[in-house]
């Protein structure tokens, strides 16, 4: 009951969040990911607000804490087999009681595993069905208090064109270093099929972070 409420009021304060923002901003229109991660930082805040109302200190007995330090821990480097993204190898199924604050509303079974933990930074392997037997995989970066601060896209399945068959499918890559170099290789569109591959590192606040091209 506590929960449902919680979902509840968190649905109304983001309604009301994206409102606000959306008009606090001037003149200056914000692009979609700084609107989101703006949207994500209030939503972080209204949960710890909300949990603290009803009498749950997160200082004291975090469930985000309790589920991180369940997660067995995925050894560097990694990179990209289909072996791995298809059967998650000691990756655990995320909690229905938490699925909320990862933006998992509407996912079946989605799995997680964390990473060796870097200076002042937790890292997370999330992994997000999208059918029975296919997932997206996202690395998180958690904060002090467990709670999501960004995350970063490591891969998608891909298919192929409905009008074509045939067609050749993006080849998907990503590897994350014994240093937490971030390799992705990224497409512009869904045609695209010479990708660029980006590479990412985690700054101090967490927040994940494209090296410009050399």
């Amino acid at each position: 009951m506590v929960m449902k409420r919680i979902l509840i009021g968190l649905s109304l304060f983001v309604s009301l969040a994206s409102m606000l923002l959306t008009i606090g901003c001037g003149n200056r229109r914000m692009s979609d990911a700084e609107l989101q991660h703006k949207i994500d930082s209030l939503k972080a805040l209204e949960v710890k607000r909300q949990l603290k109302l009803q009498g749950i200190n997160l200082e004291e007995h975090s469930p985000f804490q309790m589920f991180y330090d369940s997660l067995d821990i995925q050894t560097l480097p990694i990179r990209y087999s289909d072996d791995y993204v298809r059967y998650l190898p000691g990756f655990r199924v995320v909690p229905l009681s938490i699925m909320t604050y990862l933006d998992l509303e509407g996912r079946e079974a989605p799995k997680a595993m964390s990473l060796p933990e870097t200076i002042g930074t937790r890292l997370v392997l999330l992994a997000a069905d999208v059918n029975e037997e296919e997932y997206e995989l996202w690395l998180y970066s958690l904060d002090n208090e467990y709670f999501p601060v960004d995350k970063l896209l490591l891969y998608e399945p891909q298919y192929p064109s409905k009008t074509n068959l045939t067609q050749k499918t993006q080849e998907p890559y990503f590897s994350i270093t014994s240093d937490y170099k971030i390799m992705v290789m990224e497409y512009r569109s869904n045609h695209d099929r010479f990708g660029q591959l980006s590479t990412f590192y985690v700054d101090e606040s967490r927040m994940f972070v494209e090296e410009p091209p050399y």
